[in-house]
Formats: structure tokens, C-alpha cells, sequence
């Protein structure tokens, strides 16, 4: 054989394809052999495991770009395209939970013992995604990832290399901390967070805003009240508390948001062409935050449809705690801001239109 045929690259030395097809066999002293339904569950979970990482990259990257104490308009693209990936590995994880569903219960039965008290919830993969966007303190259901994952590093069930960045990633800034930042800085009106009279320009543009939602509810409920669909006290008083849940958004002790301000000025303004790419940051940031829902959704309905309600291999209450999880918002600003949005004809026209890219009307 010529040495050129020897080193030629082929398709199954490059993805180590032998490698990877001996790993279905199970943890080492594991007999017997895997049956067709467990090695099938051990697939779908491999399969998890090795999106996860691709993931983590493209958080990584997204994390290191946010970092920045100052982010160029032309590596928002960038953070698109990472969060994009990210968005579409999670529907494609979601449907792999179909596949999942080809398991009878009692075919699960079958080999469940076999688990032991391994759980999902052990997976570090999925904790560092988590802590990378932003979910660490409050867990549902009394849950503490990292408390169990300092137990199963402390018996030697999880690498250092895994406990190592565990602890880095709740070192860091998270993704969410760094996006507040970054929305902090938006431009109001023209005005730049270190320009003079920033925060009067700010509060000036929330209480425009607020008081064209006020003035847009009356008048919409003047219309309803004219055509037979409520009565003028139960209307005011939904309005005004819409109205001040707004300005309990917008406004904390009597100190604007800034954050929450940049972001509505960007929602509300997205014509503008400067707000373009932040414009579709936000819509994909919200766009990868649903698809992990539905990723946690389809989770749960399929342990629901696999186990029903009992508890789960780690001890945890199963698909009640699975359920609890999908409550999740990381991003909840970028969810919330668009109670408050409202429809541009009854807004306030932007100022310093020039600054955003209109040289002209």
C-alpha cells in the first residue's frame, strides 16, 4: 500500500467512528450486554450529551463577545448566528424526545434498574449551559445543582475538569448579567449613558411613554364603553394597573431602569436603522429562550408518558419538578417589555433621528 493511500483521511477516521460506536455498551463491569431498548435510551442521551457541548461553545463564544466594554455593532451579527445555532440544536434535541417515546413503558421497566440513582439532573453539561445564561440561585422544587455536584465530585463521580468550570462559569458574569449591561448602554433619544443630561433625556422618554399608554387606554376605553363592551370603573382601574405595572418596570425608587429603558427604546424604535441588530439580538435571544422550554416540555411529557407521576431515579418528584422547570425565564425583561409596547401611531417620535442612520426625513 503507498504511503499516500496510508495517510488518506477518510470518513471514518476523522469522526473516530469505531471509537464512538464502542461506547453503547454501557459503564465498564456493566452485564449483561445492553438490550436493544437500552441501548437505544443510551443513544438518545449520548446524543444530549454531545449537542450540549456544541452548546457550550456557542455560548462561550456569545459570553466572550458580551464581555467586551464595548460591543462594535458589527459582532451583533455574530451573536445572532451563535444564538441561532443554539435556538435550532434545541428543536432538534426537542424532537429527539420523540424518538424517546418509541420506548414502551414497560420496555423501560425492563433495564430502569439498571440506572441506579443516576439522573438527568446529573448531567454537568446541562448545569453549565444553565449558569452560562443565567439561571444559578433559586432553583425549583429545592433543588442545588452545584451542592450536588460538589457531592459527586467529593466521591469521585465527577472529574475535576467538570467541577473546575462548573466553578468558573459561577465565577463569571452570566449571559443575562452581561446582556443588562449591554442594554444599559443603548443610546435614548441620541444620549449616551455618559452623556450630559443622560438620565433627564431617559426619564424623559419613560414618562412619554407612559403617559401615551395612558392616553391610548382612555381612548380605547372610551370606544369600548361606546360600543357595549364594559363598564367605565372595572376598564379604568385594568388600565391604571397595567399602567403602574409599567412604570414599576420602568422605574425602581424613584431611579429609572436604564436597562429596561434601552431596552423599550429598542422594541419600541426598531425602525431606526442603528437598532436593527440589537433589534434582532432580542427577538433571537427570546426565540433560543422558547426553544429551551419546549426542549424542558417535551421532556416532561415524555417522562410523564414513559413513568407517569412516580419519582424519579435521582430521588427528585419526577415530572412535577420537570414541569416546575419549564416555569424558567432566564431573559424575563426581554419577555415582560412587551406588556408595555404600543403600536407606533400613538407614539412619541423618536429625537435625533440623524444619530440612528436617518440623514433625512
Amino acid at each position: 500500500m503507498s504511503g499516500e493511500q496510508e495517510s488518506r483521511m477518510t470518513y471514518a477516521n476523522y469522526l473516530r467512528v469505531e471509537d464512538l460506536l464502542t461506547l453503547q455498551s454501557g459503564p465498564s463491569g456493566h452485564s449483561p450486554a445492553p438490550c436493544n431498548d437500552e441501548q437505544h435510551f443510551i443513544i438518545v442521551h449520548q446524543t444530549f450529551e454531545l449537542w450540549f457541548k456544541q452548546i457550550l461553545t456557542e455560548l462561550e463564544q456569545i459570553h466572550g463577545i458580551l464581555s467586551q466594554d464595548k460591543v462594535s455593532e458589527s459582532q451583533l451579527p455574530k451573536l445572532v448566528e451563535h444564538l441561532h445555532r443554539v435556538e435550532v440544536i434545541f428543536k432538534a434535541t426537542s424532537h429527539s424526545w420523540s424518538v424517546m417515546q418509541t420506548l414502551t413503558p414497560q420496555g423501560f421497566l425492563g433495564f430502569r434498574d439498571r440506572l441506579g440513582t443516576s439522573s438527568g439532573f446529573e448531567s454537568w453539561q446541562m448545569r453549565a449551559m444553565e449558569s452560562l445564561f443565567g439561571i444559578r440561585a433559586g432553583r425549583v422544587g429545592g433543588m442545588d445543582p452545584m451542592a450536588h455536584m460538589e457531592r459527586l465530585f467529593k466521591e469521585n463521580k465527577l472529574s475535576k475538569h467538570a467541577w473546575d468550570y462548573l466553578n468558573d462559569i459561577e465565577s463569571r458574569p452570566s449571559i443575562h448579567e452581561l446582556l443588562v449591561n449591554w442594554l444599559s448602554r443603548t443610546p435614548i433619544n441620541g444620549s449616551l449613558i455618559e452623556s450630559e443630561n443622560d438620565s433627564e433625556i431617559v426619564r424623559n422618554f419613560v414618562n412619554d411613554h407612559l403617559n401615551s399608554m395612558q392616553e391610548h387606554g382612555s381612548k380605547v376605553i372610551e370606544h369600548m364603553i361606546a360600543i357595549g363592551h364594559g363598564e367605565r370603573k372595572p376598564l379604568t382601574d385594568r388600565l391604571q394597573s397595567q399602567v403602574n405595572a409599567a412604570k414599576e418596570f420602568l422605574i425602581q425608587d424613584g431611579i429609572v431602569n436604564r436597562s429596561r429603558a434601552g431596552l423599550l427604546y429598542i422594541e419600541t424604535y426598531r425602525e431606526l436603522p442603528l437598532l436593527s441588530w440589537p433589534r434582532a439580538l432580542i427577538e433571537q435571544l427570546v426565540a433560543t429562550e422558547q426553544a429551551m422550554i419546549l426542549f424542558r416540555s417535551h421532556h416532561a411529557r415524555m417522562v410523564e408518558r414513559m413513568i407517569g407521576r412516580r419519582m424519579g431515579t435521582g430521588g427528585s418528584s419526577g415530572v412535577d419538578y420537570l414541569d416546575m422547570t419549564t416555569k424558567y425565564r432566564i431573559f424575563k425583561d426581554l419577555w415582560e417589555v412587551r406588556t408595555i409596547l404600543l403600536k407606533n401611531s400613538v407614539l412619541p417620535e423618536p429625537k435625533n433621528k440623524p444619530f440612528y442612520g436617518f440623514s433625512s426625513e
